[in-house]
């Protein structure tokens, strides 16, 4: 269900819009009136902006690093001038293994990969944010689950930097919100977060994942992409103007 006409008039940037959640997020958004700058480090993100039904445009950065945030923000000023909407979207769990095994290296990647494109993005947004805007972090209830500790540390640290970022921002009236995705039924990765493809061991340990996740959740099942990308769009929207600093749980009743 899409309501058309809902951003009307609105510029967003969403990130991580090449696949996944990220995909669907920005297909609604430009489809319910907006304009969008969407942002990945893949190409396919241009196949994305391509397809949209609505004016986007592509921009290929990588959001680990400042320039990569900055330049994204920036394109939304070059070719809507302003920014309304930030959709913080890239993460993910590149490793799945108990946490003794991850080595130093490993758990940088992680945390570097899951927390400071939203750090960064933000960041570069505030400065161009007026009054009414807001930011839509993508934390996960993976912050209490098993498996992933750096993935779910990195998701943590979203959480609190929009709880303290909310406070921040309300004088300048922008919302600063965040929705924790669950188990997500999604198409097979078109760019897999790791180039090798996991070891027998670790074939083990993603299963003992989707295991806690399905039993945590009270209705035991992995949510739809759409299911993913309504709630986040409601945050974005002016229907959500009284909610800031919340993060809000879509696992199918886990609270992670």
């Amino acid at each position: 269900m899409t309501f058309p006409g809902r951003f009307k008039d609105k510029v967003g940037v969403i990130t991580g819009a090449a696949q996944g959640i990220g995909r669907a997020v920005a297909l609604r958004f430009l489809a319910e009136g907006g304009r969008a700058v969407l942002v990945d480090r893949s190409d396919l993100v241009r196949q994305v902006a391509a397809e949209a039904q609505g004016e986007a445009r592509a921009v290929v950065a990588d959001l680990e690093t400042w320039e990569g945030a900055s330049a994204a923000v920036a394109a939304a000023s070059e070719y809507f001038g302003r920014l309304d909407v930030l959709v913080n979207n890239v993460g993910g769990a590149i490793w799945m293994q108990p946490f003794e095994a991850f080595s130093p290296e490993q758990i940088t990647a992680e945390i570097r990969r899951s927390l400071f494109p939203t750090l960064w993005c933000c960041r570069a947004a505030l400065p161009v944010m007026e009054k009414g805007a807001v930011i839509v972090n993508v934390s996960s209830i993976a912050t209490r689950g098993i498996n992933r500790i750096p993935y779910s540390a990195a998701k943590g640290g979203v959480n609190a930097l929009t709880a303290s970022l909310a406070l921040e921002a309300a004088g300048r009236g922008i919302r600063v919100v965040a929705a924790a995705p669950g188990g997500t039924d999604a198409p097979t990765r078109r760019v897999p977060r790791k180039p090798e493809a996991p070891s027998e061991a670790e074939r083990g340990h993603i299963s003992a994942v989707v295991e806690q996740t399905l039993g945590s959740s009270p209705m035991h099942r992995y949510g739809t992409l759409e299911e993913m990308a309504a709630p986040i769009l409601f945050l974005a929207s002016d229907e959500a103007s009284y909610i800031t600093g919340s993060v809000l749980p879509v696992g199918g009743g886990d609270l992670g």
